[in-house]
């Protein structure tokens, strides 16, 4: 519901703030003080198109901010999560424009664009009358209603579980089909990529120890003389370190006998010589083994250039050569076997689409059987609200399809018996309202009504059938009385006020009849502040109340028979009780 309104240098409303209640509230004032000002500036809060125009004369910019409770409503809440806004049960709307045309939109205090605050004003405000924000006058609505007004809910689910199962073996058959032609266009490419790899076959570490074999056989000259040279320099020298070492060690043995201190020293040359030995020993056999193989140098050669050049072609590494080997080996592999992979998921979608169909039809049969049900309900409510010869239509259609083999559309369709109709998240029902207001015309669809009272009665009627399964927290009716009176606006303000049981109504009205059944009254009016006309809005008490119904009875002139007639009109007892409201 919308818990307060502040409205600044908008048109000629200078600044105004004002608290709305739960229930039925009705704004009152003279032609020309600026009620349907106040509307046209909810509109514009609700994301209406805007101008330099609507800022007040020498103002910098207009804003206009309303605070909605919202603390059942999911879709708002949905909203808010979906574009990282803040939840709080008030929502704050915010819009600013500029003396230069320039405008702002906030939510909660956050920048957000105008088409995320209008999203927000459709699921907070509908608008009847001279306005936008009319959900009814949108077709695609009309299905909504349908199924909120019956209950339709869980075999909507159960359907749109189908859908979305069946939507998504479309989307992996679209998939298939695609990378099946990409595949088609590459597997010659891949085929002789896998050739080319396959007839090398690298092996993960094979580089690595071709190239440590490399490093030996082209250095096995220098390996030969330099182990040569080492091993004569050890053992077999004039001069032998192996030699030299044993004398040393020797004569540290002999000293060792004399002074025991040499013991250590003594040991450690042994251990020299031993070392020593072993490292001969190793250079000898290493020597005896250098192998002089042209062939063989010639081979590993060429073998790390054949790894060179994959490596080049295929990522700078074998792994990366393997693993594009494996890669384009499961697409070749994937390109020989679509055939039977697409023709799995076709027989799926057959599966599935029954099921969707089936389900489909359900939930159609049950909107058929609904359908005269609301049409009835709706003309009889029409006829109360002074349209006697309305006809009122809810009109179900189906768009068929040509599923001829060769000629199948990729959209998801459901099929019954041997006809093909396009599908949606809702069924594959099309559902518009239709309407005649005048004995003898064609009824025609809702959408082309011509605007002003009758399309606001129209709307009420329809609001008050569908009261108790229409979620719209706030119903605005501008100018609702409109070519109305007597016992047909005693009939507007009855329906208004039921209907205000179950939504929070804002309204502007002239008739008494209705302004006698508000649960909150405001006055608006036009002063004149300096020289320039400025609009204020009011709550009004009681007293004030009894008074304004009794001016609309009568004009300006209020005489204490006019008053006591509002009194009567409104239920009121005595200046100091509350109304009670006779109208049943």
């Amino acid at each position: 519901m919308l818990k307060s309104l502040l409205i600044k240098n908008y048109a000629i409303i200078e600044h105004i703030q004002t608290e709305f209640e739960p229930g039925l509230n009705i704004l009152t004032g003279e032609t020309g003080a600026g009620k349907s000002i106040i509307i046209d500036a909810l509109g514009l809060l609700l994301g209406d198109r805007a101008s330099a125009e609507v800022v007040r004369r020498g103002a910098d910019k207009c804003v206009v901010e309303g605070i909605f409770g919202v603390s059942g409503n999911s879709k708002i809440r949905s909203l808010l999560n979906t574009n990282d806004l803040e939840w709080q049960d008030d929502l704050i709307l915010r819009r600013e424009v500029s003396a230069k045309g320039q405008g702002r939109c906030f939510i909660n205090d956050t920048p957000v664009s105008l088409a995320i605050l209008k999203e927000a004003g459709d699921f907070l405000v509908d608008m009847h009358g001279q306005h936008e924000h009319q959900s009814l006058l949108r077709s695609e609505t009309h299905i909504e209603l349908l199924d909120d007004f019956g209950g339709l809910e869980g075999l909507l689910q159960e359907y749109r579980a189908r859908y979305g199962a069946l939507t998504g073996l479309f989307e992996t058959l679209e998939e298939l089909e695609e990378r099946e032609q990409q595949l088609k266009d590459k597997r010659d490419l891949f085929e002789f990529q896998m050739k080319e790899i396959d007839a090398v076959s690298p092996r993960p570490d094979e580089e690595e120890t071709l190239e440590a074999e490399l490093r030996v056989l082209e250095n096995a000259e220098k390996l030969f003389e330099a182990t040569s040279r080492l091993y004569q320099t050890l053992y077999e020298g004039e001069q032998a370190i192996y030699d030299q070492l044993v004398v040393i060690r020797n004569q540290l043995e002999d000293l060792s006998g004399i002074d025991r201190s040499f013991e250590e020293p003594k040991s450690e040359m042994a251990s020299a010589v031993a070392v020593v030995g072993e490292i001969t020993k190793f250079v000898q056999q290493y020597n005896s083994r250098i192998e002089f193989n042209p062939e063989r140098l010639e081979e590993i050669r060429t073998r790390l250039g054949q790894l060179s050049l994959l490596k080049k072609k295929y990522g700078g590494s074998i792994p990366s050569i393997l693993e594009h080997r494996d890669r384009i080996g499961g697409e070749f592999a994937l390109a020989e076997n679509f055939e039977s992979e697409i023709r799995k998921i076709r027989d799926l979608i057959r599966d599935r689409r029954k099921e969707c169909s089936d389900a489909a039809q359900r939930l159609s049969a049950k909107r058929r059987d609904l359908a005269p049900r609301i049409s009835s309900s709706i003309a009889a409510e029409l006829g109360k609200l002074g349209i006697p010869n309305a006809q009122f239509e809810v009109r179900i259609d189906n768009a068929q399809i040509d599923h001829a083999p060769g000629r199948e559309r990729k959209r998801v369709y459901v099929q019954m018996g041997r006809d093909a109709y396009e599908a949606n998240s809702r069924g594959y029902d099309l559902v518009e309202f239709f309407v005649s207001t005048n004995a003898g015309e064609e009824p025609r669809p809702l959408t082309k009504v011509a605007s002003g009272g009758e399309i606001s009665r129209i709307m009420l009627a329809l609001k008050s059938i569908l009261a108790k399964s229409e979620r719209l927290p706030l119903l605005i009716f501008d100018e609702i009385d409109v070519g109305v009176s007597g016992r047909i606006a005693q009939a507007v303000g009855k329906s208004l006020k039921d209907l205000s049981r179950f939504h929070q109504i804002v309204a502007i009205t002239h008739l008494p009849q209705i302004a006698g059944l508000a649960d909150t009254h405001y006055g608006v009016l036009k002063s004149e502040k300096g020289d320039r006309a400025t609009t204020k809005i009011r709550k009004l008490s009681l007293e004030e109340r009894v008074e304004e119904v009794a001016k609309l009875m009568s004009g300006t002139e209020v005489t204490e028979a006019g008053l006591e007639g509002a009194r009567e009109l409104m239920g009121v007892s005595g200046k100091n009780e509350r109304p009670v409201q006779r109208i049943r």
